[in-house]
């Protein structure tokens, strides 16, 4: 016959049938059914060791002998037991298990439990096995022990309730008159509350024999699951019979477990106490319980594990919620420290904060001014008023605004409708609203008002998609297309009033010109809206006269690039007022560069001021606009050809502007050409002219860049022209070639000073710590964290341009070493690019890579060893700063050794070559190379080479050196005798 574990594994029979036919075996044979319970749950530890009768006869005061016995067979090398095993099958055991468990209580609680056997027993070996050094035996026993206790807690509140019930019926029936009173029922009544008494004494007492024998014990265990596994079931306990638990004699376990150093447990405890103070009628007994660990509680919102700070949130939801106390639980800076959280970069946190700030300072509000002004913009405007308030005490970016609190103020209202459209609308207005906010704090409104557009009508948002991977139903897109329907009814009559009323105002123009990207552009011509595309366009048109700035004026072409859609019946319409915006530009610029030559050394800030500002409208438009059929080119390149026949006649600001409009236009260019057309400029017509005019122009412009890249004082110019021969040499690459046969010839390849000026300017301005007239800037108080941030991410973009180079094989990979070797210094900065170029450039070539690492490191030695006299200091950080870069670099190889094996080896190959190679002058071989030291380094990567491969270089590292310079003892040749060690470990050699 199958045993108890073997049925309960295979998982086919109910447990409730298992634990019926088990009762019927014992009943008929209690030892022997006893015995088959008892293995059950040694085999459910995963030892396969057997208890047989007579050791079972031999049990007289414990089951340590046969625990002892167990223990010897049991094989732990194996590591895995069925409660951890990987995979659905010991999932659904460990669920069949206390599902098994549980029913032997609830089965047995009639009869069985009170015999003084079997409990008895089994109580015994749970608490003997969970005192185990056995892991698997601890914690099978715990989890049973855990389950078996929470049976019985089940067993004693139905005895409770029962022996409630008959001490109000003997109540009842003795406060009858003795003429009406039943004597025998009163026996009867007495006698069931005896026996129900004597069953509670019973069941208490091995309700203290689990807690004090194992609870107490394993909650504090030194392995997680144990320790979370006993939280787990308190909790349960504890909501289950609060009568008897809810105390605090028992909460302090859990109190403490909240300062446990893993996160799984003190998940547990949380979600244990969420249960708790959920029930608004078992607040009452967690008072003392709160006020000695509401500051834990707090605390743990900031837990560096996002789900367990999430659930601390929640958990302070439902205290604010359900503790109505006399006093307040949480202060003020307890819920400060919450609302600070709705920045957290981590959406789940901020969503729970802002569940937690809305619950404090929302929900429920009674709106505060009872007038015509507010009760017309709608209820929601006071809630606004609190929001955008709310960012202005703590000065954080407005789109954590919207992912923490905006969004959860949407969910809480159902969804967004016309009517809440139109009440943000109205807060540009000039009411009383700027009575309530400071003029500039509009701004805001502003941004809520964009992010609540991009909200809606972005089908798989990244605030949307955090929360669900699944496509967006239908029922879902039918609702998006009507929200966009509405906002776009609304907008497109509203926008261009509010362009006019704002049109000065940078930050709210930039906000105001990315509404138009999400109209449904048909609605223009379907609902007879003309007049207010024309009302808009007018406004584009005034708003290119009136600003400079680049933000603005790069939205304005992003306008007009997605207005002018040809596959909408308004295309014509915005096609003709963008061509009169750019026609009105192009001939400014003609004119103004016209006089700016005509002036020659008489020039004028306003002669220099209308160039570059005409240049710098053009420059903008063109980023998402094609204006190759202006042919200006001439015009711009002809500013690059004064300033090399006299650089100081061109200011910086017109040069900067030339470089980026001349950019634009060779990419234009190509893309006509690639269109199947000749828009390489008004003056060649036919396509292999245009091709070979572009390719003229390409030239001319990358060896202009590569001048003002070697020549230029002017950083900004400088970075431009890196830029643009970094993008231009990717764009023109040979693969240019492949999927355009015909433009072959107007493939790039940088020559070899080029690369050097590149790779120069990256050492130059990416890998450079701010000196001290840098750092009194960034010090300064006008160079916030925000200009900090940008700074970075220009350099970031400066270096992720010439690692593409790397990467696509359009330079050498051996300059890459400037870049590789700067991994440990600039990781925080850099670090993620330049592991994915290592990485990519290993890819494309693993023999190239592995040489270039090489040279990294070497390259690093040689300079480090100039830089401390000539002797390398092994003890100076220097040397321990290569060592770990050499570290980094072994772990970049990942664990596929096959795969690496020969870039490995050739690594190592590399570094024997460059560790022994000594100097012409050097003829004594008793004296060690001057690299030698460099083999300390190279220990890092002989964990990377296969066992064979290690042989192979320690054959090659042999022939480089004599038997007696291995037996030298002098500390210079300690590198040696490492390196040749670390090779020997694993080699399979022994070293004669």
């Amino acid at each position: 016959n199958a045993t108890i574990y073997e049925i309960v594994r295979q998982g086919k029979m109910s447990m409730s049938s298992v634990v019926d036919d088990w009762i019927d075996a014992y009943k008929a044979d209690r030892n022997g059914a006893l015995l088959d319970l008892i293995q059950f749950f040694i085999h459910a530890s995963g030892c396969k060791g057997t208890i047989t009768p007579q050791m079972m006869q031999e049990v007289s005061e414990g089951f340590q002998d046969v625990i002892k016995q167990m223990t010897e067979q049991f094989d732990e090398d194996s590591g895995d037991y069925p409660l951890i095993a990987a995979g659905a099958y010991f999932r659904k055991f460990r669920s069949s298990f206390c599902d098994f468990v549980q029913a032997l209580v609830r089965q047995c609680q009639y009869e069985i439990i009170y015999d003084q056997y079997m409990m008895d027993n089994i109580l015994t070996l749970l608490t003997e096995l969970s005192n185990s050094q056995v892991r698997a035996f601890r914690h099978t026993s715990t989890l049973a022990a855990m389950k078996l206790m929470t049976g019985l807690v089940n067993v004693a509140l139905q005895l409770s309730v029962s022996l409630d019930n008959t001490q109000r019926q003997y109540d009842a029936e003795h406060s009858k008159s003795l003429s009406k009173r039943a004597s025998e029922k009163l026996d009867i009544l007495m006698q069931k509350k005896k026996e129900l008494e004597e069953q509670q004494s019973e069941i208490e007492g091995m309700l203290n024999g689990i807690f004090k024998g194992i609870f107490v014990h394993r909650y504090r265990d030194f392995i997680a699951e144990i320790r979370a596994l006993c939280m787990d079931e308190i909790g349960a306990w504890m909501k289950m019979f609060p009568k008897v638990f809810l105390t605090d004699s028992y909460l302090k376990y859990v109190g403490w477990t909240l300062h446990d150093k893993q996160k799984e447990v003190r998940a547990k405890c949380l979600n244990s106490l969420i249960g708790l103070y959920g029930d608004n009628e078992m607040t009452r007994d967690l008072k003392l319980f709160t006020s000695r660990f509401k500051d834990r509680i707090v605390s743990m919102t900031l837990d560096k594990e996002y789900d367990v700070a999430v659930q601390a949130i929640k958990l302070l939801h439902l205290i604010l919620s359900n503790c109505g106390y006399d006093t307040p639980v949480l202060t003020s800076s307890d819920s400060e420290r919450v609302y600070q959280l709705v920045f957290s970069c981590h959406r789940p946190v901020a969503v729970a904060a802002a569940d937690f700030l809305n619950k404090q300072l929302f929900i429920n509000k009674v709106s505060f001014e009872e007038n015509v002004i507010w009760k017309r913009r709608g209820v929601n405007a006071p809630l606004i008023t609190d929001l955008v308030l709310f960012f202005i005490e703590n000065n954080y970016t407005i789109s954590y605004i919207y992912t923490g609190i905006l969004y959860r103020l949407y969910v809480d209202f159902s969804r967004i409708d016309t009517q809440k459209s139109q009440c943000s609308n109205s807060l540009f207005m000039p009411t009383s609203w700027f009575l309530v906010l400071p003029w500039n704090h509009t701004n805001l409104i502003n941004k809520m008002q964009l992010l609540n557009i991009i909200f809606l009508q972005t089908p798989h948002n990244p605030i949307i998609k955090a929360e669900s991977s699944q496509k967006t139903a239908s029922r879902d897109r039918k609702i998006a297309i009507e929200d966009r329907l509405r906002l776009t009814e609304h907008f497109m009559v509203a926008l261009p009033n509010l362009l006019k009323k704002f049109h000065v105002d940078r930050e709210k123009v930039v906000g105001l010109l990315q509404i138009p990207r999400y109209f449904e552009l048909e609605c223009y011509t379907t609902s007879r809206r003309e007049k207010h595309l024309d009302d808009l366009l007018a406004q584009l048109s005034v708003i290119v006269d009136k600003h400079t700035d680049p933000d603005v004026l790069e939205q304005v072409s992003r306008t007009y690039s997605h207005l002018c859609d040809d596959e909408f019946a308004i295309f014509n319409k915005v096609s003709i007022s963008r061509r009169a915006v750019i026609d009105k530009w192009a001939e400014n610029f003609r004119f103004a560069l016209a006089i700016f030559k005509d002036a020659e050394d008489n020039v004028d800030e306003e002669e220099i001021y209308n160039v570059v500002q005409n240049l710098k409208r053009l420059t903008h438009l063109y980023m998402f606009n094609d204006l190759t059929q202006w042919d200006l080119y001439p015009k711009a390149n002809s500013i690059i050809e004064m300033h090399q026949e006299r650089p100081d006649t061109i200011p910086q600001a017109m040069l900067l502007q030339t470089v980026k409009f001349i950019y634009y236009h060779l990419l234009y260019s190509l893309a006509g050409l690639k269109n199947g057309g000749a828009s390489s400029g008004a003056g060649a017509e036919d396509p292999r002219a245009a091709i070979a005019q572009l390719r003229k122009r390409v030239g001319e412009y990358l060896r202009a860049c590569e001048l003002l890249l070697a020549s230029s004082p002017h950083k900004k110019i400088q970075e431009e022209s890196y830029m643009s021969i970094c993008d231009l040499l990717v764009i023109f690459a040979p693969q240019l070639a492949h999927s355009s046969p015909n433009l072959k010839s107007l493939v790039q390849r940088p020559s070899e000073p080029v690369q050097h000026s590149l790779v120069d300017f990256v050492r130059e301005f990416v890998f450079t710590l701010p000196d001290e007239d840098d750092s009194k800037t960034l010090s300064s108080p006008h160079w916030d964290d925000t200009a900090k941030i940008d700074a970075l991410h220009q350099r970031r973009s400066l270096l992720a341009a010439i690692c593409k180079l790397f990467v696509y094989s359009l330079i050498d990979l051996r300059l890459a070493a400037v870049v590789f070797q700067q991994y440990i210094r600039f990781y925080s900065d850099y670090g993620d690019i330049i592991k994915e170029t290592i990485s990519k450039t290993r890819h494309v070539n693993k023999l190239a890579c592995a040489q270039t690492l090489a040279l990294s490191l070497k390259t690093l030695f040689r300079d480090t060893v100039r830089e401390q006299g000539g002797v390398l200091d092994q003890s100076s950080q220097e040397y321990g700063h290569m060592k770990e870069l050499a570290r980094r670099f072994a772990l970049t190889f990942g664990l596929d050794q096959v795969k690496t094996r020969d870039a490995v080896a050739e690594l190592h190959r590399e570094g024997i070559v460059f560790a022994l190679k000594r100097d012409e002058s050097m003829f004594n071989e008793t004296e060690p190379p001057a690299n030698l030291t460099f083999l300390g380094i190279l220990v890092e990567f002989s964990a990377k080479l296969m066992k064979q491969d290690k042989r192979t270089v320690l054959q090659y590292l042999d022939k480089h050196i004599s038997p007696h310079q291995l037996s030298n003892q002098e500390s210079l040749w300690i590198p040696l005798v490492t390196y040749r060690n670390s090779l020997l470990q694993g080699a399979g050699m022994d070293d004669d």
